[in-house]
C-alpha cells in the first residue's frame, strides 16, 4: 500500500491560483468603486449601504442569468475579454427595464482547471461592464471543479442587485392602445441564439479565425463576440424623465415575445419590420442557414437590443433624449387592442431583399 502523501493540488484544485487569481482581479473590482460601497474583495459576504447611496425607501430589484453557449464560441475562438461585458449586460438590462438602477454585481466563475490570465480577462470585463452600467462589482466566487469540465470549458453566472425609490418602479400598467414603440439598436448578437450560430458555423464551415463574410476586417469569431450593449444609463435617463411606460430587453424569444411581458391584458404590440435595415450578421446568418424571416425575429434581436413604449405626443422628446446617450433610435411600432396574439412582426418580407 502507498504511503505517498496525496494534496487538493493532485486532486486537480490549485489553491495558490486560486488565491494569485484574487489578488489579480482586486483592482479591477475597485475600479467599480461607487457610492454605498467599497467594493473590497476576499471577505465572506459584501456589504451595500443603501442610505449612502442616496435612496430613503428603496425597493430593491434582483436579477440573474448567464452567457450561453457564446461562452463555447468565445473558448473556440480564444477570446475572453468580451463575454464578461455580456455577463453583467443580461442582468441589468433585466433591472433598468423595471425603472431600478443597477447598485451591485457578483459574479460565479466555473472552470475545471483554473488559468490565472484566462480568469483575470473574464473579471476585466465584468468591471468593464459594470463601469458602463455605474454598478460595483463587489464580490464572486471562483470554482475549480475538475471532472466537472472539458479541457479549457468554463462557465460565467452573474447576479445584480437594483434599486428604485417606492412607487417609482415601471410595470407596463399605464401602457395604453396608441402608444408608441421605440427601438433602441444592438450591437449584434447579443447573447442570444448561439446555439443556432454554432450550427450555421458548422454548415457553411466557417471558422472563429476566418474572416467574417458580414463584417470586412474582422475574424467571424471577433465579430460574432460583440459584447451585448447595456442600455442603463439611457433608459434610466427616459424613466427618470417621465417620458417611459414600460421597457423590454430583446433576448430569448426575439422580437415575439419579450414586449407581451410589458403589456396589460387586451393589448398587442405591433412592429414593422421594414421600420429598420436587418444589420448585415443577421442578413448573413438568415442566408448562410437558410433561416426564415419569422424564425429569424422569434431567435434574434434582429438590430433591436431594447424597446421603450411611450405616449406618442413623448415619442419624439424621447427619442431625441435616447440619442443624446448614445442610443441609435428607430420608431417601430405601436400598441394595438389585441386578446390573442400578443406581438405582431408585419412586413418580414422586406428581409428578403
Amino acid at each position: 500500500m502507498s504511503t505517498s502523501s496525496l494534496t487538493y493540488k493532485d486532486a486537480g484544485v490549485d489553491i495558490d491560483a486560486g488565491t494569485a487569481l484574487v489578488e489579480a482581479i482586486k483592482p479591477l473590482a475597485g475600479a467599480t468603486r461607487r457610492t454605498g460601497t467599497e467594493a473590497g474583495l476576499g471577505g465572506f459576504g459584501a456589504l451595500f449601504d443603501l442610505k449612502a447611496a442616496g435612496y430613503k425607501d428603496p425597493i430593491l430589484v434582483a436579477a440573474t442569468d448567464g452567457v450561453g453557449t457564446k461562452l463555447k464560441l468565445a473558448i473556440d475562438a480564444n477570446r475572453h475579454d468580451y463575454v464578461g461585458i455580456d455577463l453583467v449586460a443580461m442582468s441589468v438590462n433585466d433591472l433598468v427595464v423595471q425603472g431600478a438602477e443597477p447598485l451591485f454585481f457578483l459574479d460565479y466563475f466555473a472552470t475545471g482547471r483554473l488559468q490565472v490570465e484566462q480568469g483575470r480577462i473574464l473579471v476585466a470585463g465584468i468591471a468593464e461592464g459594470c463601469k458602463q452600467a455605474g454598478c460595483a462589482l463587489i464580490g464572486g466566487e471562483t470554482a475549480e471543479m475538475p471532472g466537472m469540465y472539458a479541457k479549457g470549458d468554463y462557465d460565467l453566472a452573474g447576479f445584480a442587485v437594483g434599486a428604485a425609490e417606492r412607487g417609482t418602479l415601471i410595470d407596463g400598467s399605464g401602457v395604453q392602445a396608441g402608444d408608441v414603440i421605440l427601438g433602441l439598436a444592438s450591437n449584434g448578437v447579443h447573447s442570444n441564439g448561439f446555439s443556432l450560430v454554432r450550427r450555421i458555423l458548422e454548415k457553411v464551415g466557417l471558422k472563429p479565425s476566418d474572416p467574417a463574410p458580414f463584417e470586412p476586417g474582422k475574424s467571424a469569431g471577433d465579430a460574432l463576440l460583440a459584447p451585448t450593449r447595456i442600455y442603463v444609463k439611457s433608459c434610466l435617463a427616459g424613466v427618470r424623465a417621465g417620458h417611459v411606460k414600460a421597457l423590454a430587453h430583446i433576448t430569448g424569444g426575439g422580437l415575439y415575445e419579450n414586449v407581451p411581458r410589458v403589456l396589460p391584458k387586451g393589448l398587442a404590440a405591433e412592429i414593422d419590420a421594414s421600420a429598420w435595415a436587418l444589420p448585415p450578421v443577421f442578413a448573413w446568418l438568415k442566408s448562410a442557414g437558410g433561416i426564415a424571416a419569422s424564425e429569424m425575429a422569434r431567435t434574434f434581436n434582429c438590430g433591436i437590443g431594447m424597446m421603450a413604449i411611450c405616449r406618442s405626443d413623448d415619442a419624439d422628446v424621447l427619442a431625441e433624449l435616447l440619442t443624446q446617450h448614445g442610443e441609435t433610435v428607430v420608431r417601430i411600432g405601436r400598441v394595438v387592442a389585441g386578446n390573442d396574439i400578443h406581438a405582431r412582426v408585419e412586413n418580414l418580407s422586406a428581409w428578403d431583399k
